[in-house]
């Protein structure tokens, strides 16, 4: 603000002093004499040409008209003829701020050409002859001022419009960013409430059956207390890796998911040892598929596994069919009574159906007779990895 200020004041003291050099160095006329001399009514009417520039940064139009009407005096009352300097650096600010509305759009460029066709008539009553020189010379004069304050206001609207597309495309990549550092917390989330939920319930089986095997099979319990072990070790290196994720997302670091349906024979087998009679059945020609997909697919039939054992009777049917475009999941098991595993509501199948609606697939959960069915479709579109 205290630059602006500076060159406000700045324009009109150097167009005065300009003005006023024109004006005290006269010259032979055409019509053969000289011009008027300086005098205290020529300092008058250079400052009132001069002064009008104060108002060229808010009002360019008014301090041009104020301008060209002093000069046009000067012009009148036969001073030495020379440059208008003053009408021309307003006309420069006039070209160079926007016409904010049609009226102004027409209000302008007619105030303009009034003001030069008057002017240029002043000079020439003064000389008493008709300026066509003059005409010529304004025309050019005062067009390059125009041309080159509208090529001016352009480039600073084209600069301004790069500067906020660039703050507009910087706020959408930090919106991008908290997006998916907010989706990624979830998937973090969901990730550790899969693994958590299936060590703990594997801890629990197994460590009820070591309790009771303790006194009549000393090695079935221990091999209870090893399965313990191994489980409880393989889930803690694996939020390990998920809080490992956590810490590392400022720096922009990411990990792709620890699980997929490579481990899915592993957590069988582990769901197996503890108790639980799974049946796995496979359909159309096995192949790899996206990570993401593979990574769904696994939490879901461990999240499955996890209810069937925690509410179930003891048995879990798995299939899995690979079709050309979308991966199918179904889990069935018998259940106790009423139960039907975390039902509904429950954060284990919330976590399910979000993993399905992420991959533009869907999950059916639901339960039929004594039966706890849980059905997902993953899509990928033909793609391997």
């Amino acid at each position: 603000m205290r630059r602006e200020r500076l060159i406000d004041l700045a324009i009109p003291l150097v167009v005065f002093v300009l003005t006023l050099l024109l004006m005290g160095l006269p010259e032979a006329t055409e019509s053969g004499r000289e011009g008027r001399n300086l005098d205290a009514l020529g300092v008058l009417l250079a400052a009132l040409t001069s002064a009008p520039l104060l108002l060229v940064r808010h009002r360019p139009l008014v301090a041009f008209m104020l301008s060209t009407s002093a000069s046009t005096v000067i012009y009148a009352l036969d001073y030495p003829p020379g440059p208008p300097i003053g009408p021309t650096v307003a006309l420069f600010f006039v070209a160079l701020t926007a016409a904010e509305t049609r009226l102004r759009r027409w209000l302008t460029p007619l105030v303009v050409v009034g003001f030069f066709s008057v002017h240029v008539a002043a000079y020439g009553l003064s000389q008493n002859m008709f300026p066509d020189g003059e005409i010529l010379l304004g025309i050019i004069f005062w067009g390059v001022t125009w041309i080159v304050g509208e090529r001016t206001r352009h480039r600073r609207e084209r600069i301004r419009e790069l500067e906020e597309r660039a703050q507009r495309a910087e706020r959408e990549a930090e919106q991008d960013r908290q997006l998916a550092a907010a989706e990624e917390r979830t998937r973090i989330a969901r990730d550790l409430h899969d693994s958590a939920g299936h060590a703990i319930n594997v801890i629990l089986v197994q460590a009820g059956a070591a309790r009771l095997l303790q006194d009549q099979d000393p090695a079935g319990a221990r091999a209870a207390l090893g399965t313990i072990e191994t489980v409880a070790r393989e889930t803690l290196g694996e939020i390990d890796r998920l809080v490992g994720t956590l810490r590392d997302q400022q720096a922009g670091a990411s990990v792709e998911p620890p699980q997929s349906l490579d481990a899915l024979e592993s957590l069988v087998a582990r769901h197996r040892a503890a108790g639980l009679d799974v049946d796995v059945r496979v359909r159309g020609s096995r192949r790899r598929v996206p990570a993401s997909v593979a990574s769904a697919a696994y939490r879901i039939v461990q999240e499955s596994l996890t209810n069937a054992a925690r509410y179930g009777t003891g048995h879990a049917d798995v299939g899995l069919s690979f079709g050309q475009g979308e991966l199918a999941i179904f889990v069935r098991n018998p259940t106790a009574g009423d139960q039907t595993g975390n039902g509904a509501n429950g954060h284990g199948i919330v976590g399910m159906r979000e993993r399905a609606a992420l991959l533009g697939g869907s999950l059916q959960v639901g339960r039929k007779g004594r039966r706890f069915r849980v059905l997902a479709r993953l899509p990928y579109g033909g793609e391997d990895e």
